[in-house]
């Protein structure tokens, strides 16, 4: 039976939206998806309120959390060393996200850095991480595809893979930044990638429409990919992307996929009801 792991990502879900969610509601959203056996939880960032207002409040909801009681690891995604050096003094924290881009259109939009300053700051993430006890995960934005005109290939992908996996990143989330991979893509690159790098955790960080949704897990599955992003009833998206976003990948379709594949994804059906349910509750009354 294949293990999955799914990545549950409040995170990406809350922090495009304008009004603020207050503390309070975030941490009791948050709780109710540790009670659900995901793997990671997505739960917040590190970056500048000025970029991302909706997660100033990171370190208050993180101190706010019950973790006694859950299996879920904690994931914060920083832009730079300096909020990676905020992300580790927490003990609680098991994960650093950082999103690199291949296009140097979005690099700039999404952190304000070339594609060349953004692997020098990569590298003192991975240094400090491994310091303090941490793992990294590298996000490659436009994995999938560029609809900004900048050159993009399985070639410029896979080369960049390669200078990644120099630099020690141990687990790679290729990420469909704006909607755009088509199953045919998918399939090419997990299917390429995944025999070639066998020490790197490959993970799928899909945006997609209603209607796209079960051909591009289905072909990232059957490729071998094992690591899936989502977010409840695909809520949410990046706020530095250039269009309107078709939405994240929604767990409930990935829970129902890998239940009729027989895989192993250790999410209690019960409690995710619970949480879907919450879920509802916050986001249509915002």
């Amino acid at each position: 039976m294949s293990e999955i792991k799914i990545i549950e990502c409040p995170r990406d879900a809350m922090q495009g939206i304008k009004p603020f969610i207050s503390t309070k509601s975030k941490v009791k959203y948050i709780q109710s998806l540790l009670s659900c056996g995901f793997d990671t939880i997505d739960f917040g960032s590190f970056v500048s309120p000025k970029a991302i207002p909706q997660m100033k409040d990171t370190a208050e909801v993180l101190k706010a959390l019950d973790l006694s009681e859950t299996s879920s690891k904690l994931l914060a995604i920083v832009a730079n060393l300096r909020g990676a050096e905020n992300a580790v003094k927490f003990e609680e924290i098991d994960y650093l996200g950082y999103p690199f881009s291949i296009s140097e259109n979005f690099q700039m939009r999404n952190t304000h850095k070339t594609i060349s300053q953004s692997i020098e700051v990569l590298k003192g993430i991975l240094d400090l991480a491994h310091h303090k006890d941490k793992a990294v995960v590298a996000y490659l934005s436009m994995g999938f595809g560029n609809p900004y005109g900048d050159p993009w290939g399985p070639e410029i992908v896979a080369e960049w893979t390669e200078k990644l996996a120099r630099m020690g990143v141990k687990i790679l989330s290729l990420s469909d930044t704006v909607g755009t991979s088509t199953g045919e893509v998918i399939r090419d690159l997990f299917s390429a990638l995944i025999p070639e790098y066998p020490d790197i955790e490959f993970g799928a960080h899909l945006h997609t429409t209603p209607q796209g949704w079960h051909e591009k897990v289905d072909e990232a599955y059957k490729a071998g990919c094992r690591r899936f992003d989502g977010a409840i009833e695909g809520f949410g998206g990046c706020p530095m992307a250039k269009d309107e976003l078709t939405g994240n990948m929604p767990t409930e379709k990935l829970l129902s996929y890998f239940n009729t594949q027989h895989a192993s994804h250790g999410v209690k059906m019960t409690r995710f009801e619970t949480a879907y349910n919450k879920a509802l509750e916050l986001f249509h009354n915002i």
